[in-house]
């Protein structure tokens, strides 16, 4: 039977859709096939739908979504009764029940509707289709008491109209009031109750929501700064040293467009990074000459400049009325609202409630909701080397903004905070560090110096050689200054692996370093080594690798089933490559008896049951082998990029194995997605690896 969840409310103004899109992150996490349905849609575009359907790949067809219009749905309330309505809502949300394991119902908005009592029209659908209800109420400048009263007569009146209440949740209420308001409800609620602090940026308009509000024409900027939040409006109308002072981060410059003084002033402020500003409204249709705008494209490119044809004060009305929505157009808000929606609820305690069974499939979603969730529940400090990156700086944003893990970004610290500024990212809670000026490069020096004093090196050439952003973050990590790294990027492979190799070394019971990809396929997660490290492995490295892999993949949640793969199965084959597998196999179950392993086995007999029970028919492994050895770098890298582009595969990786503590390398085409990935996955080998790394530089 398909489960569902009904997230509703009690009146508008709750920014009830922070608890919606968490809530579809709890399912996606755990279920395959999550649909949606609205019971009560206004006209036009449903943005928060269009949100999700981005974010979590939904196939659900838009015009399955949604129940019946506000104005109809009161029409035919009036004329034919409320049973009517409710059976007609019934019948369409049954429609999108059988073809999902869990719908997530999205309750009426309370906004410029006709209906009488939607709150009671609100617990009967939710009744009739046999959903948990998560009642969210709004807490925007309310005390404590005012907060706590207006969430128990809520919880009272679900309930009293017959609703099966899992769960509570208190939104945006002010921070300061947040631990007093948990700490009532949770004396007078007999169900979990949550509260979420006010967050501005939410609230904020993004610079693209502006331009559409007021009809804005862009004269410069790029994506990136009209997506920008708009935090602060500053009116210009005084002298540009007064109007400097004025200036707050993120804050939307408005001045009349004949003020150039004060348009190159609040760019050249943005430009220093003192401060940065979302972009520049100028008004009564006025605009500097070409001259003026060519220098204004040069001292912040990117940064949006607009033009709008009313004065200050009409524009100013509209700009207060504009409130920051969640919408596919604004992907850093859907971090931040997640981010504040795990920081303070209980995910784990909310899934039990609102009963969502694991399916037994796993999606290449479902596997990176978990490298999410598991580096989060251990935290730790991973260093990024290539601080002034642009995908290292969003993905940055990203892992900040869900509060992943901690960060350290290496470089120049006015280069990174400038380029961070011009892709409107936050790095206040980033710890920047620059290796020329660190006063841990001395000391990195000496240590470095005495561990490759064997190779000859001075302390000169260490001070030298620690400065580089490779050295010195992995410097930090063997200090237990940072759990782990994560590089490569815009670096070789080569220089992102050679320090870790000189000084952080190999594990006791590790050979060599190799590594794995995870291949994310529709149902399933394999596990690929070694694909991108050694060349052509003996029979000893060989077995090594496997035996790595199968840790690495019992640490990620992938039960190991090894197949040593080559050209031939069992002993319908001979030769050294064959031999060298037959041997490699026969060393595993030496090392590791309690490890299930079958080689040499063709790829088809490893993952194909059919091919299995024709060719190793009484094999433990054959048919369901979960981490796949290849017997060379040429045959693994080949076959897991072909499974990725034929496949649709997504491959997470490489993961380094081997090393004491760890570090990973990227792809220098690595996406922003990727680079999360692997630093999710960094975080989570230190914590096994450093239970008590992690102190501050």
């Amino acid at each position: 039977m398909t489960r569902s969840v009904y997230v509703t409310g009690i009146d508008r103004g709750d920014g009830r859709q922070v608890i919606e899109l968490g809530v579809m992150e709890l399912l996606t996490r755990h279920v395959d096939r999550v649909g949606v349905f609205r019971p009560l849609v206004h006209d036009g575009p449903d943005r928060l739908f269009e949100l999700l359907k981005a974010r979590y790949r939904l196939s659900q067809p838009a015009g399955t979504v949604h129940g019946i219009g506000y104005d109809e749905a009161a029409a035919l309330q009036a004329e034919r009764g409320t049973d009517e309505l409710v059976s007609l809502l019934v019948d369409r949300f049954h429609a999108v029940a059988r073809e999902y394991e869990y719908v997530l119902v999205l309750g009426s908005d309370y906004a410029a509707t006709s209906l009488p009592d939607e709150l009671a029209l609100n617990a009967r659908l939710a009744n009739e289709f046999g959903a948990a209800v998560i009642p969210v109420v709004g807490g925007q400048g309310q005390e404590a008491e005012s907060v706590r009263a207006e969430a128990r007569n809520a919880y009272r009146a679900y309930t009293t109209l017959g609703c099966d209440v899992v769960a509570l949740v208190v939104n945006r209420v002010a921070p300061e009031e947040r631990t007093a308001i948990v700490e009532r409800l949770a004396a007078r609620l007999p169900v979990p109750c949550y509260a979420l602090p006010e967050d501005g940026s939410l609230s904020a308009p993004t610079v693209g929501q502006i331009v559409q509000a007021l009809g804005a024409e862009v004269l410069l900027g790029d994506d990136s700064g009209l997506a920008r939040d708009a935090r602060d409006f500053v009116f210009g109308g005084a002298m540009l040293p007064t109007f400097l002072k004025a200036l707050t981060p993120g804050c939307m410059v408005i001045t009349p467009g004949d003020r150039a003084d004060l348009v190159i002033g609040s760019l050249a402020a943005h430009s220093a990074g003192a401060p940065p500003i979302a972009g520049v409204v100028l008004t009564l249709d006025e605009r500097p000459g070409p001259d003026i705008m060519a220098l204004a494209a040069r001292l912040a490119p990117g940064t949006p400049v607009v033009s709008v044809p009313g004065g200050s004060f009409p524009t100013a009305a509209e700009l207060f009325a504009i409130e920051g929505k969640l919408n596919a157009a604004s992907p850093r808000k859907a971090e931040t609202a997640l981010g504040l929606f795990e920081r303070h609820v209980d995910t784990a305690e909310l899934t039990d409630r609102i009963s969502v069974a694991r399916s037994g499939r796993v999606t290449p979603m479902m596997f990176e909701h978990e490298l999410i969730e598991r580096s989060r529940s251990g935290r730790r400090r991973v260093v990024l080397p290539e601080g002034t990156e642009e995908r290292v700086l969003r993905a940055a944003d990203v892992l900040l903004r869900r509060d992943v893990c901690d960060l350290t970004l290496l470089g120049e610290e006015e280069a990174i905070r400038k380029r961070a500024a011009d892709l409107a990212i936050d790095l206040a809670d980033a710890q920047i560090i620059d290796p020329q000026t660190s006063p841990l490069r001395e000391r990195f020096a000496e240590l470095y110096a005495t561990l490759r004093a064997h190779k000859g090196v001075s302390y000169e050439l260490a001070y030298d050689v620690v400065a580089d952003v490779s050295y010195f973050g992995t410097l930090m990590v063997q200090e237990g200054l940072a759990d782990g790294m994560v590089s490569g990027a815009a670096h070789s492979t080569a220089a992102t692996i050679r320090p870790a190799f000189e000084i952080i070394k190999t594990k006791p019971d590790a050979q060599i370093v190799s590594s794995v990809f995870f291949m994310c396929l529709a149902d399933r997660v394999l596990v690929y080594g070694d694909c991108a490290v050694n060349p052509d492995p003996d029979a000893e490295q060989l077995a090594d690798i496997a035996i790595q892999s199968a840790a690495t993949a019992a640490q990620f949640g992938v039960e190991p089933r090894i197949a040593m793969l080559s050209y031939s199965t069992g002993t319908s084959g001979s030769g050294a490559d064959v031999d060298k597998v037959r041997k490699a196999t026969e060393i595993v179950r030496e090392r590791r008896p309690d490890l299930l392993v079958e080689g040499p086995i063709q790829y088809d007999a490893a993952v194909d049951a059919a091919v299995a029970a024709t060719k190793l028919p009484d094999s433990a492994v054959a048919g369901q082998a979960t981490v796949l050895i290849f017997p060379d770098l040429n045959t693994g890298n080949n076959t897991y990029k072909a499974v990725q582009r034929s496949a649709g595969a997504v491959a997470v990786g490489p993961v380094l194995q081997g090393l004491r503590k760890p570090v990973n390398d990227l792809s220098r085409g690595a996406l922003v997605q990727d680079i999360v990935n692997t630093v999710a996955i960094t975080a989570i080998q230190a914590q096994g690896a450093l239970p008590g790394a992690g102190r501050t530089a």
